[in-house]
């Protein structure tokens, strides 16, 4: 379906028949996987499909690794330091063409620390479900430096290496719904 079908307008993400997920190399042998559980994401459609914006919210508190003591580790100071920093948000600023797929930029801000990125973005198309309810669903994937958003904990291991990797990816799968 190209995106010329996607109908213009306001769409909200329907966080039910959405994840935002990562991983991230753990003790230099294997990945850790983990998603948020709340956030918020706006997508704005003009007439022109690649002028479209999105802005997200993530609850940074809302982690959940599938093990308690380490999602209580990584809200800490130690890492994200949700207390004081309850949010990460996503602004785009552009989006470009990339074959089939999209490129889309924007600025995330984690703890803090505002910083460009480029997000391989898949358009999967759009329907009309049994409720008249118009929705589009995306596929999204990004690498990024935990250290250069202020994440920086270094937990170095005796042979060598570290605890945690630096390179987070993030995947994301989401579902929008027409708005207006």
């Amino acid at each position: 379906m190209a995106a010329q079908e996607l109908k213009t307008g306001t769409w909200k993400i329907d966080a039910a028949h959405s994840v935002v997920g990562f991983s991230v190399r753990h003790m230099m042998v294997s990945k850790v996987r983990g998603r948020f559980e709340k956030f918020d994401a706006t997508l704005t459609v003009p007439a022109d499909p690649t002028q479209a914006s999105v802005e997200a919210v993530i609850d940074a508190g809302s982690i959940n690794t599938d093990n308690a003591d380490r999602d209580g580790h990584v809200r800490s100071k130690d890492f994200f330091d949700t207390e004081n920093f309850p949010e990460f948000t996503f602004r785009s600023t552009g989006i470009a063409a990339k074959g089939e797929d999209f490129v889309l930029k924007g600025e995330l801000s984690i703890k803090g620390t505002t910083r460009p990125v480029e997000i391989d973005l898949e358009f999967n198309g759009s329907t009309l479900d049994p409720y008249g309810l118009d929705r589009a669903g995306f596929t999204a994937s990004t690498t990024i430096s935990r250290k250069e958003f202020g994440v920086d904990i270094e937990m170095p291991m005796d042979g060598g290496g570290v605890v945690v990797g630096d390179k987070i990816t993030i995947d994301i799968d989401a579902e929008f719904t027409h708005q207006a």
